[in-house]
């Protein structure tokens, strides 16, 4: 009786605690969504941040983060790719796994931090070399963990097929094993990359913001969270709403990109 009772206190204790933080988040969804839409107009899209827009914000958080991923995702793919099929329980596959689950749960700006340390201070000025580079190694965890654990899931009997109908160890790697794991390990790309583009601190410290037009990666570049992030502090009314619209247009990206990748993931399951 005493277990039936205590069954029920945390089932009902449990529940609560589920509705509550879905109500929250629901609280913070309608208010952003609320605030955001009826902030956003024509000009937000068509207009740069100095004239009252987020243009060059759009793009030049967009231009970071495919540079980013130019960077992260071979290098990712390599990594998770040696671990599963050529580490084999070996020392430094151990190491590098270990390291890449630490940096998975390293916080973002300190991340930031390192990479002002290597790359912004020494030549005295914030660029946006610096941010792509920030936001590439926070997306490398991620890319290698999920290659790691894709092809982990692949068949043995499909590497040993390859290798009896006479396949190199690598042509049976990328004809036959990351084309059967290729939905998972495209997942966790667009998953990495919804992480990336809605991180503010390592940007921070790196690329800083530029209210102006540029695509010169050499100077500080324009961001949309480092301008959220601004523009909130800004005492004028105009600037808030700017941040309510911003806010909500990096929640609908970030939203999407999870969407579809947990569809590609659901779909191919």
């Amino acid at each position: 009786m005493n277990r039936l009772l205590l069954n029920k206190i945390i089932l009902i204790l449990s529940t609560l605690s589920a509705v509550i933080g879905i109500s929250f988040l629901f609280w913070i969804l309608f208010t952003l969504s609320y605030k955001g839409i009826t902030s956003i107009q024509l000009s937000t899209f068509t207009k740069d941040l100095v004239e009252g827009g987020l243009r060059n914000l759009l793009v030049g958080q967009f231009t970071m983060a495919i540079l980013a991923s130019v960077i992260a995702v071979p290098i990712g793919m390599m990594a998770g790719i040696y671990l599963r099929e050529y580490g084999h329980g070996s020392k430094l596959a151990s190491v590098i796994r270990n390291l890449s689950d630490v940096m998975m749960s390293a916080p973002s700006i300190v991340i930031g931090v390192f990479v002002y340390a290597i790359l912004v201070d020494p030549f005295g000025s914030y660029n946006g070399y610096a941010g792509v580079v920030a936001l590439a190694i926070m997306m490398m965890p991620i890319i290698i963990s999920t290659t790691d654990n894709m092809l982990s899931l692949v068949p043995t009997e499909l590497r040993e097929a390859g290798m009896a109908l006479g396949g190199s160890k690598h042509k049976i790697i990328l004809q036959i094993v990351v084309k059967a794991a290729k939905v998972g390990i495209t997942t966790g790309v667009l998953l990495s990359f919804a992480r990336i583009i809605g991180e503010t601190a390592p940007l921070l410290f790196t690329s800083a913001n530029n209210q102006f037009f540029t695509m010169d990666l050499s100077g500080q570049f324009p961001s949309l969270t480092v301008s959220i992030y601004n523009l909130a502090t800004y005492p004028d009314e105009a600037s808030r709403e700017l941040a309510w619209a911003a806010s909500f247009i990096l929640t609908m990206i970030v939203l999407v990109i999870n969407l579809i990748g947990r569809f590609a993931l659901r779909t191919k399951k």
